[in-house]
């Protein structure tokens, strides 16, 4: 089956919370759910009988909203998505089949076939972020090339994106054709702008 890539905007303008999101589970492997949820500007809840400490802090720090009982169907309404990592099958199973029904997007970890979205390796570097996914078929092979982009990107790139960013604005504000604009805004991201921008900062 063909994927989609796209990054989601999971937080929201003027004020408003972040896009409702499901965790079920609060071991470890959820705790890091939790964690890229929040970093994304989510407004993340949280169903388990118990939860790491980690977990526990965030919802007495009222970062997140945690129930303390098991999954139930209710827990999917209003939900933009839903990961769920428990030791059972057969909740999996029935958080999927009812993620399906309600027509939220669903992850069951490390369960393929129970899943509407994948989570890729990324590499990030500031702003940039490159991320890799082979659709479930071989996790290791993506963490091998996330590795490999980690030592071809390094840190200076999370720099030069701020300063591209600038430079984009500017160019864009100026009274020139479309067509000029779109050589200089493709000159500043070449290679050689890249390699003048690193001499630039060990000088």
């Amino acid at each position: 089956m063909s994927l989609f890539p796209m990054f989601v905007k999971l937080a929201r303008r003027g004020g408003l919370a972040g896009r409702d999101c499901l965790v079920v589970g609060a071991g470890k492997i959820s705790e890091g759910k939790v964690s890229g949820l929040l970093e994304a500007g989510a407004k993340v809840r949280v169903v388990a009988p118990s939860a790491t400490e980690e977990i526990a802090e965030w919802h007495h720090a009222k970062k997140i909203v945690w129930k303390k009982r098991k999954y139930e169907k209710k827990d999917l309404r209003g939900a933009f998505l839903v990961v769920a990592a428990t030791n059972s099958e057969k909740v999996h199973k029935a958080i999927f089949r009812d993620a399906q029904k309600a027509g939220v997007l669903c992850n069951i970890v490390d369960v393929p076939e129970l899943c509407d979205f994948y989570y890729p390796s990324v590499v990030r570097r500031g702003d940039l972020q490159i991320a890799v996914s082979t659709a479930g078929a071989s996790p290791m092979l993506a963490k091998r090339l996330r590795q490999k982009f980690e030592r071809e990107f390094g840190s200076e790139y999370s720099e030069w994106l701020k300063e591209l960013e600038s430079q984009r604005k500017e160019i864009r504000a100026r009274k020139i054709s479309l067509e000029e604009k779109n050589r200089l805004l493709e000159q500043i991201a070449s290679a050689e702008s890249f390699e003048k921008f690193v001499k630039e900062r060990r000088h």
